[in-house]
């Protein structure tokens, strides 16, 4: 069975789905792993390297979407809207695709892989249980997120992170705040600590208080109810308009003694709530920065541009986007272990098994023999989901 690797066609998009190192272990399964002449050279990968661990490289997309069995992606159609329905037109019926696909939202995208009866397989629905922890692609690049974000902030603000004494006086720290404890969260914590800044964190979920606190950073709380703040998975759970304009109306208060404002507050599938009005804004101090993590969803901030840098009031609002992309090496090593995990997780005695008894396969799986079978897509979509799949193998 062949395993097919493109070059990314997503605009600005530079990792690639397999690393060379990925490459043995999935040829020592029994499969064969094509390559795209080229697609690894955005990420600091030759073809050299991938003929090294034994992969073949093969000149041209057309030919290996035309061998592919199974085609690996960082970005699948549905994250990739206007190249990524080019690839689905030059698949084989039953070819089964693993990436970031965007299931919840991508209506199109979902419904041309069912009407061509491919199994597509998104990452993004990986459950958050200890025996997928390897195949979790949005922690692996949530760290990064949240590294690279604390880097922007530093970037951008006019003074630095950490204290200095020195002979010319004192410089005292940043003092920075993270809205959203998850991974993003973390790491922008992590970072920001040893840059040297004052680090503070707020999360609705009380439950990660103590990880908060274990990187160093203070807690905020906020005189909130306390309502269930997480869905199955560990993800933040979206809450009423009240309670968002409660939590702006208080944060407002903790957000105006800040230099540095993170935001990495998302609910899978929908907009990313506000947190920041333009009025929280504009109380910080001039040369404060804002780091909205969220823009790709919409933002965090009411000011923010998905992709730009605002100024207001002497304010800066960065909105970045594809922030995994800007280290793309690293990113997609990490990004190689997840999705080759997953991929030798499907594979068993020699063939792909779709068993949907299993809560990892029934989890990531979106499509297959021309329905959509993710019952949380299918509503999202709004269309019919499918029977049970049972168990088939191919």
């Amino acid at each position: 069975m062949i395993v097919g690797v493109v070059k990314e066609s997503f605009p600005g998009e530079r990792r690639v789905a397999l690393v060379p190192t990925a490459v043995p272990a999935l040829t020592k399964a029994g499969l064969a792993v094509q390559i795209e002449a080229g697609a690894g050279l955005p990420a600091g990968f030759d073809d050299a390297e991938y003929l090294q661990r034994g992969a073949q490289v093969i000149a041209g997309r057309d030919a290996v979407l035309a061998q592919a069995d199974v085609l690996v992606q960082v970005r699948g159609a549905g994250g990739n809207p206007t190249e990524g329905f080019k690839d689905l037109e030059r698949l084989r019926q039953d070819t089964t695709l693993i990436g970031l696909w965007e299931p919840l939202t991508a209506r199109e995208a979902v419904l041309a892989a069912a009407t061509r009866g491919l199994t597509v397989h998104a990452l993004e629905l990986i459950p958050r249980i200890t025996r997928a922890q390897s195949m979790d692609v949005l922690s692996s690049m949530a760290t990064l997120v949240g590294y690279r974000a604390a880097l922007i902030a530093a970037e951008h603000l006019p003074r630095i992170f950490p204290m200095m004494i020195t002979a010319a006086g004192t410089l005292i720290p940043a003092k920075v705040l993270i809205l959203g404890a998850g991974v993003a969260g973390l790491q922008a914590i992590a970072t920001s600590r040893r840059l040297g800044a004052v680090v503070s964190a707020y999360d609705v979920r009380e439950a990660v208080r103590l990880e908060v606190q274990s990187l160093g950073a203070k807690f905020v709380e906020l005189d909130l109810p306390a309502p269930q703040a997480e869905v199955s998975g560990g993800y933040a759970k979206s809450m009423d308009d009240e309670f968002y304009r409660r939590q702006r109306e208080l944060l407002g208060l903790v957000i105006a003694g800040q230099d540095v404002v993170i935001t990495t507050a998302a609910v899978p599938g929908k907009k990313a709530p506000i947190l920041l009005t333009a009025a929280m804004v504009r109380g910080m101090r001039r040369g404060s920065v804002i780091v909205d993590v969220a823009a790709e969803r919409g933002g965090n901030c009411e000011l923010t541009r998905p992709g730009e840098i605002v100024e207001d009031q002497g304010i800066k609002i960065v909105g970045p986007l594809n922030l995994p992309s800007t280290l793309p090496h690293d990113a997609s090593q990490m990004f190689a272990r997840n999705i080759s995990t997953l991929l030798l997780y499907l594979w068993k005695e020699g063939k792909l098994s779709v068993d949907t008894a299993d809560e990892i396969v029934r989890g990531t799986l979106v499509t297959h023999a021309g329905d959509v079978c993710h019952p949380q897509v299918a509503a999202a979509l709004g269309v019919a989901p499918a029977g049970a799949v049972g168990s088939k193998e191919r």
